[in-house]
């Protein structure tokens, strides 16, 4: 995370207002998946909003049978506490793909001298 600050440096205000915007787009939302984790978590939604395919699957399966129901309330329980990061994470690889992109399309300084 402290790179992407570090890059941010070299950006300017219209570039840093792209930013944000292109991260509220293509990122995901803190309080979107924490309702979806309060009111669906037993079956999987959180996961399949954070692209986390496979264990919401395996999650929908499982809360189908009464031992797996009892199996997946503690998996939604410890998800409470992943959550937090899983977003974090995602809008930070997103902001670093992004500020890429921008530096990339960025012309090169004339400030140096030889």
């Amino acid at each position: 995370m402290n790179y992407n600050l570090q890059r941010k440096s070299q950006l300017d205000a219209r570039e840093l207002m792209l930013l944000e915007s292109e991260v509220k787009t293509y990122g995901k939302n803190m309080v979107v998946a924490y309702v979806l984790w309060y009111f669906l978590g037993i079956f999987g939604a959180h996961r399949f909003y954070m692209g986390k395919i496979g264990t919401a699957v395996t999650q929908l399966i499982l809360s189908l049978t009464f031992f797996g129901m009892a199996v997946t309330m503690v998996w939604w329980i410890v998800d409470a506490f992943l959550v937090h990061t899983w977003v974090k994470e995602r809008n930070a690889y997103v902001e670093s793909n992004i500020i890429d992109q921008i530096l990339v399309q960025k012309p090169i300084s004339s400030d140096y001298h030889y």
